[in-house]
Formats: C-alpha cells, structure tokens, sequence
C-alpha cells in the first residue's frame, strides 16, 4: 500500500474560474477577460495561494477595481468560492483509490476557495494529511513543495505517487523522486495506479 497525493481543482472537482468572471464583470468586450488575467492567474494569484497575501486584502483590491461592479464583500467573496463543480467520476475513484492506498490531498489553492471546498465536496474532508500551497508557501511547480512533503512525513519518495492534472507538477515530482500520473479522466488514471507498487514498506 502506497500514499497517493492527490490534487483537488480539475481532479476531485472541476474548476471553471468563468464563471466568477461572468458573475462580477462589469458590461463591456474583454471586462471578463482582464478580470481573469488580473486575479485567477499571475502574480497576485500566486501571492495568495501561497500565503503571502492576506484574502480580506485580495478581496478588498478587487472591491475597488472599476472592472468590478459595485457589490457587497461577502457578495464577492461566494463569487469568487462558487467556481467548483462535479467532475464525473470523481467520488467513485476516490473511494477506488481508498481501498488500495493511502491518500493525502495536495493542492495549490487559497484559504477562501479550501473553505469552501471542506463545505461542499463530500470525499474531500477527513483525510490523513493536506499539504495546502496557502499552508506551506510553495506551489506545486516548485519542487520545494515536494520537498516539504518528503521532510514533514519522513515518508522515501518511493512510497508517493502524485495525481495532478498539470504536467509541470509532476515534473516537480520527478525532480524530487516522486512519481505521478498526468490526470485526463477517472478511468485512465485508475488504470495508470494499478502499476504503482511501492518498494518500501
């Protein structure tokens, strides 16, 4: 019995930041647009998901952006937590996983979209481990990310198979001895475990 790391956006859930664009653009060509380059993706993105900026702040600064219309805070906050939707067959392959394999959830995300995740997706809450990138400072395409993984749980890279639907994710993995199966659906990566066999205890 291996570990699995298991990722959770476009994994256990599908992730469609649209839909937060949509709810708060202002009207006009490309508002949406620009309101995605400017907050689920970049800089200012990575800074939250990796703690270094506090969500009250993220959600004050796009308060004030005149790309966003006037709403209240918490309006705002729901918008930007309501992006995840069920992905097919994502509970049965967990509960799959759970009867070869130890799984911990390792994920890139923000403290507002984690809370949000616990309260809404049955097969993610009561887990052994989480390794949060808002937790630990790092993203998964940096191997220190791994590398925080392998020093906290003491556990040799052998016995650690990452799911994650990003291939720069499991490049980091490989950097640090770690391996993965890229994610494309539930049936391919069930398969793709069969051939995890760890060769530690």
């Amino acid at each position: 019995m291996g570990i699995i790391l298991l990722d959770i956006g476009n994994v256990m859930v599908r992730v469609d930041f649209d839909a937060f664009c949509s709810a708060v653009a202002v009207p006009g060509d490309g508002v949406s647009y620009e309101i995605f380059n400017r907050y689920c993706t970049g800089s200012l993105k990575s800074q939250l998901d990796r703690g270094l900026l506090d969500p009250a702040v993220f959600i004050d600064r796009m308060a004030e952006d005149p790309l966003v219309r006037p709403m209240p805070r918490q309006e705002l906050v729901r918008a930007w937590q309501e992006i995840f939707f069920p992905l097919e067959g994502a509970l049965e392959g967990v509960r799959a996983l759970e009867q070869e394999h130890r799984h911990w959830i390792m994920s890139d995300t923000d403290p507002l979209h984690f809370d949000s995740l616990l309260r809404t997706v049955p097969h993610l809450a009561n887990h052994e481990r989480y390794y949060l990138s808002f937790r630990h400072g790092s993203l998964k395409s940096s191997n220190e990310a791994f590398r925080h993984v392998l020093t906290d749980s003491g556990v040799h890279p052998d016995q650690l198979l990452l799911i994650d639907d990003r291939q720069e994710n499991c490049d980091s993995a490989a950097h640090e001895g770690i391996g993965s199966v890229l994610f494309s659906s539930w049936p391919e990566t069930l398969l793709a475990v069969q051939n995890f066999s760890p060769s530690r205890p």
